[in-house]
């Protein structure tokens, strides 16, 4: 089965890796790139990171993002020079951003550096940007508007985020591989990643989600798995986002942000009560064990999700 998931952040990563185990070559990941920034002169992209160090094996579990097994001498070394150090890099993390800066720099497209990076790091799965072009985003607080790291990083997810936005992304275009994998697709999954700054931005690429329309139309079956269990985020701000926003914090909520565009919704049994609820939205409904606690975890979910997805035909 030809799978396509969009991803950002550690849960689109896990995600990624159940569907890896069990479809491999024929995943293409779509991930997030509006976290990516520029420091020290590099190119650093989190999101993409994370998802190609997890599909190989490479990623540190217990911080959650970058390579395992690390050191920080560079960072160690700078603060001794006075930089004061927010956003920390280790020295093995260090060789991927100057590795792929100096291949934009040549310039090679995003979408032909992640295609490279995941080939030298032995990942069969295709891991593509949304887009080529650079899309940030930014959020506003009590303090105006800050740059994505500068709120998740430095400041701690601690303002209240009152309004996002996504800057560039009117001048953004899905790419033709982005196109051709939805295109390819025999079944589409949204990770279950931060719904307002892991895959809004993802959606806000304009001709994305038409694409996704399309293939819904096609009657290819689209799953979201929701990120909220018990009314909290697993990890990161997602709930507390969704409540300064005026929306609901539960699986129902981000059902509802998705309404017109999935088929299908898989939600944790800490939810089940609210399946109905969701199936009123005209959204079928499996309710599951969603946490991933392990490798074995991830595939059974992800294999759960397929077999779901494919049980059922999408309505036209």
């Amino acid at each position: 089965m030809r799978v396509v998931l969009l991803a950002g952040g550690v849960g689109g990563a896990k995600m990624a890796d159940g569907l890896a185990a069990t479809v491999g070559p024929d995943l293409t990941v779509i991930v997030n790139t509006g976290d990516d920034l520029e420091l020290h002169g590099l190119s650093i992209w989190p999101d993409h990171d994370t998802v190609a160090y997890t599909l190989a094996g490479l990623d540190d579990e217990v911080r959650g993002w970058g390579l395992r097994g690390e050191s920080w001498t560079v960072m160690d070394r700078l603060e001794a020079l006075g930089e004061v150090e927010w956003f920390r890099l280790g020295d093995r993390d260090l060789a991927t951003h100057l590795w792929r800066t100096d291949r934009l720099r040549a310039g090679y497209r995003p979408t032909e550096v992640a295609l490279e990076l995941a080939s030298v790091m032995g990942v069969t799965s295709r891991i593509l940007p949304m887009a080529d072009e650079p899309v940030r985003t930014e959020v506003r607080t009590g303090d105006g508007w800050l740059e994505f790291q500068e709120y998740f990083v430095h400041r701690h997810q601690e303002p209240t985020v009152h309004e996002v936005r996504f800057r560039g992304a009117d001048d953004a275009r899905a790419t033709p591989e982005v196109l051709a994998a939805i295109a390819a697709a025999e079944a589409i999954v949204i990770a279950p990643s931060n719904p307002i700054v892991s895959i809004d931005p993802i959606l806000a690429v304009p001709g994305l989600r038409a694409a996704l329309q399309e293939a819904r139309q096609r009657g290819v079956p689209i799953a979201a798995v929701s990120g909220i269990i018990g009314g909290k985020a697993l990890k990161g701000p997602a709930d507390r986002m969704l409540a300064s926003l005026g929306e609901v914090a539960s699986a129902v909520g981000v059902a509802a942000r998705y309404t017109g565009l999935i088929t299908h919704f898989v939600m944790d049994r800490i939810d089940a009560a609210m399946a109905p609820s969701v199936e009123s939205l005209g959204i079928e409904t499996l309710v599951t064990d969603t946490i991933m606690t392990d490798d074995a975890a991830r595939a059974r979910l992800a294999g759960e999700v397929l077999r779901f997805a494919a049980a059922v035909s999408a309505p036209e």
